[in-house]
């Protein structure tokens, strides 16, 4: 008696490695793209007269730290001047307004990415 439908057992192997106590499995993984890696900015000399942009994505607790360290940065660093913004949309959406703002008025970026 054969059975069928929910409850039906799976049928081992067929073909030449039936019965040879051999398991043939498939890889997953299957073959990423390769990356294009894209190198960092060069490290400003300086950050005495420039401004840096603290961008939080939103994850939570982002906005506490990028507050604090801009409190940092006016009681240690007061040439510097920062520019504290929140990024449009979820983590990985893009932002192209604001991309085109620290591009325009500043000279380097710190993002608050929490995980």
């Amino acid at each position: 008696m054969a059975l069928a439908g929910p409850g039906a057992m799976a049928q081992g192997p067929k073909g030449p490695d039936a019965g040879s106590g051999k398991i043939v499995t498939l890889n997953p993984k299957g073959t990423p793209p390769p990356v294009k890696l894209v190198p960092m900015a060069p490290r400003l000399p300086s950050l005495d007269g420039k401004t840096v942009f603290l961008v939080d994505d939103g994850f939570p607790g982002a906005d506490s730290l990028l507050h604090l360290m801009q409190r940092w940065f006016g009681e240690n660093m007061p040439g510097v001047t920062t520019v504290y913004r929140k990024k449009a949309g979820a983590y990985a959406e893009d932002d192209p307004a604001l991309w085109k703002e620290i591009k325009a008025k500043g000279h380097a970026c710190i993002m608050a990415i929490g995980h």
